[in-house]
């Protein structure tokens, strides 16, 4: 069975010769556009024989400067979708469209509206590491917090506008060649860390779905679930094709939701613990744990979210693709 139509089978349900798998990772900042870029994908694709590909975006939201009071926040102006940093991951798309040739479906990464605004609230990280669980620890989340205390309505609108801009720039990923978008999202943020609850459905949900609607032509557009999330069936009810998420670390299980989730299933590895710290033993274990948990649904297997390269085996990694093979 050849990569799309595997990968085609699991979002319909459908029966596969095996599982597809996949996992991903922040590149180097040398490496988030242009043919470095294109080389680093296409590289990683190659060496691991992935069954599809994630695109990662680091080119940041096109807007100058930092966003550090909340008076700020009224520069944000709608965008066309096509600005300079966009145009970066845009012109990614379309040449690793035509490197690959039909040979693999490409998924490319949008965060959401309040994943958004937090880095443009905090700047930029010197170094991407993979997820921080703890919610109360984001500093991006506590500054925008106290945006909303002094001004709910300007931090309303600036999500209202980076959503929709999101939503234009969604289109145009697949107009340059994806085969869906890769939608981060995370309510713990909001609604967990000591923050109280309802927030996420007051100011995100609504921008989540707009997003969503720009890429609605998409076959392969898939939600991950960040964090611990507080309303995880609010998140499995959004028109997704796949459903990817912290199984291990943040829950819930495979078993407790293969029976009732829609979207297809995309987790099985811990991605902060096993794959660092794991044997290559214990990788293939969490990976035929997993297909067990999910019974006669077939589902891909993949970590819930990125990983540290530094120090992750990629005996590891080898062991994941080899499980999920067997």
């Amino acid at each position: 069975m050849e990569r799309i139509e595997r990968v085609q089978r699991v979002v319909r349900g459908q029966a596969v010769d095996r599982a597809p798998v996949s996992f991903w990772y922040h590149f180097t900042p040398d490496q988030v556009c242009g043919p470095a870029a294109v080389k680093a994908h296409l590289s990683h694709a190659e060496t691991f024989d992935l069954d599809f590909l994630k695109v990662m975006n680091d080119n940041g939201y096109p807007h100058d400067g930092l966003l550090g009071a909340v008076e700020d926040l009224a520069s944000l102006e709608l965008l066309r979708g096509d600005e300079p940093t966009f145009a970066r991951q845009l012109e990614l798309i379309a040449e690793l469209k035509r490197k690959l040739d039909g040979r693999m479906l490409m998924t490319t990464t949008v965060f959401n509206a309040w994943a958004t605004l937090r880095r443009l609230v905090r700047g930029p990280a010197k170094k991407h590491r993979p997820p921080n669980l703890d919610a109360a620890a984001d500093q991006g989340t506590a500054i925008l917090m106290d945006f909303l205390e002094r001004d709910y309505a300007a931090v309303k609108q600036a999500i209202r506008v980076v959503g929709t801009s999101l939503r234009n720039f969604a289109k145009r990923c697949l107009e340059a060649g994806a085969d869906g978008i890769f939608v981060s999202v995370r309510d713990d943020w909001l609604d967990g860390g000591g923050y109280g609850g309802q927030r996420y459905d007051e100011l995100v949900r609504e921008s989540d779905l707009e997003i969503l609607s720009g890429a609605s032509e998409g076959e392969l557009n898939t939600l991950h679930v960040c964090g611990k999330a507080v309303d995880f069936q609010a998140f499995a009810d959004y028109p997704v094709h796949v459903l990817n998420w912290a199984d291990r670390a943040a829950g819930p299980s495979i078993r407790e939701v293969s029976g009732v989730l829609k979207p297809a299933i995309c987790a099985g590895v811990d991605n902060l613990s096993t794959l660092p710290n794991g044997t290559a033993a214990d990788c293939e274990r969490e990976v035929a744990d997993a297909l067990s948990q999910s019974g006669e649904r077939p589902m891909m297997i993949a970590p819930g979210c990125t990983f540290n390269p530094d120090v992750v085996p990629q005996t590891n990694l080898e062991a994941m693709c080899r499980a999920a093979r067997e």
